[in-house]
């Protein structure tokens, strides 16, 4: 939550450079408070322990948030009983001529394949499309971050010689950062994939800014200035039996895995995992939860205004 400080006091400036939201009585007084209405784009074939996790780091910020489930109508779940679908998830039909404070867009396991055939990529196009005038920001999960820089900007996925599979230590790359405030100058975060991007496509586009980077696993942590797209390329929605499950389920089957790196004590699959990310991803759900709180408007409906009017002013806010 921000801190509410006296009309005019001389603090507000360096608070404000040190990205930490402050807001002055008058503009307190005017606030008007309602749950943020949050979708969550499940697009994982293991939906009731993704969509666990995501709701668990919601959970921990002191704002009251409200959840709906989407789903794409172009694929066929698998993992998942059709009563669950049927019950909780609606299509994106149910999403389109509304609005939302904030979108979550997780990975999936496709990430062999050309985005263009990916069977429900067109459906897909269109949702993200969609989060660009409807929703305030958008979170982008793994082969949804991936698929995110692909679709808007054009930033090719870079296959990878081998699988980037553990938790790896991360380097911030700027400690004022409204969305990092808080982080510590290295942090874990898991990952999990065959694919990456590359720094200097990256680096063609000013819109975005890489806000953390892991010394062998690459951008981590990317944002467009105005925080209306996010993108995270690991899991830091992983509980701590995540990768042992992943690693379990391919070691039973046959098929070619190494022990998740920095994850099980002395690389031994035998003993619990450490669990070294928890705080960190808790922190980037709350600091996020707190900007789309603090800049979303009253009215849903005048999102994509709001929307028009940051990108407009072509300013970095915090």
């Amino acid at each position: 939550m921000p801190i509410k400080i006296a009309d005019g006091l001389p603090a507000k400036q360096t608070l404000h450079e040190e990205r930490i939201f402050a807001l002055e009585e008058e503009a307190a007084s005017r606030q008007d408070i309602r749950p943020l209405k949050i979708a969550l784009l499940n697009l994982m074939p293991t939906k009731i322990e993704t969509e666990t996790q995501i709701l668990r780091l919601l959970s921990k910020s002191p704002l009251q948030t409200e959840i709906e489930l989407m789903r794409v109508s172009t694929h066929e779940a698998s993992h998942v009983s059709q009563d669950h679908l049927t019950k909780f998830y609606e299509t994106f039909d149910a999403f389109k001529d509304q609005c939302y404070d904030g979108c979550i867009i997780t990975g999936a396991p496709v990430e062999h394949m050309a985005f263009e055939e990916v069977d429900y990529w067109d459906e897909l196009c269109e949702i993200m499309d969609w989060t660009r005038t409807k929703v305030f920001s958008t979170m982008y999960l793994c082969w949804g971050a991936l698929a995110g820089l692909y679709h808007f900007y054009d930033i090719p996925k870079r296959d990878l010689p081998a699988k980037i599979f553990g938790v790896f230590p991360q380097k911030l790359c700027d400690e004022y950062n409204f969305l990092t405030n808080g982080f510590d100058e290295v942090h874990n975060m898991p990952h999990s994939r065959h694919a990456a991007v590359d720094d200097k496509d990256l680096e063609k586009i000013p819109e975005l800014q890489v806000l953390s980077r892991g010394f062998t696993s690459g951008p981590s942590l990317i944002a467009t200035r105005d925080f209306h797209e996010i993108y995270v390329t690991g899991h830091f929605e992983y509980g701590r039996d995540t990768l042992a499950g992943e690693y379990w389920r391919d070691f039973k089957q046959g098929l070619p895995i190494r022990v998740p790196e920095n994850y099980f004590p002395n690389d031994d699959p035998e003993q619990q995992p450490i669990f070294t990310w928890r705080s960190h991803a808790n922190l980037l759900y709350r600091n996020w939860l707190n900007w789309v709180y603090q800049m979303t408007p009253y009215e849903l409906d005048r999102i994509p205004e709001r929307i028009v009017e940051l990108r407009d002013s072509g300013e970095e806010k915090f």
